[in-house]
């Protein structure tokens, strides 16, 4: 999975200066972050609402408008799928991987993002 994620993230950034008359992920960028993130917020809403029917086949289809919404959303932040990836890994060394993050590490989490936060400036001059 994470090589489809990987292309799918190119192919947005690749897509980030077409024409938005053709590209819907260039209006997207040229519509901003708000409306970036009113399309993930959606589409989350969209497989939340197929999964209480569990209706199979359109969580699938919503989920992958998700990740697109999502990889979309990364690129305008300056973030990639490896550093998600990366703190997943971490996360699976010290809780294990079906584990989200404890509340009271919420303080350290805080420190790590503003470190991360960091790094973002980097990725989007890049």
């Amino acid at each position: 999975m994470s090589d489809s994620l990987n292309r799918l993230f190119l192919s947005i950034l690749a897509a980030r200066e077409r024409d938005p008359s053709v590209s819907r992920t260039s209006r997207l960028f040229r519509d901003g972050v708000q409306k970036m993130a009113k399309k993930l917020v959606e589409e989350a809403v969209e497989v939340g609402l197929e999964a209480v029917q569990t209706n199979r086949e359109p969580v699938i289809l919503e989920s992958a408008d998700l990740l697109y919404h999502l990889a979309v959303v990364w690129a305008e932040c300056g973030v990639t799928p490896e550093i998600v990836f990366g703190e997943i890994d971490r996360r699976e060394r010290i809780y294990g991987i079906a584990e989200k993050l404890p509340k009271q590490a919420s303080s350290a989490q805080s420190r790590r993002l503003t470190l991360i936060q960091g790094r973002r400036h980097t990725v989007a001059k890049n």
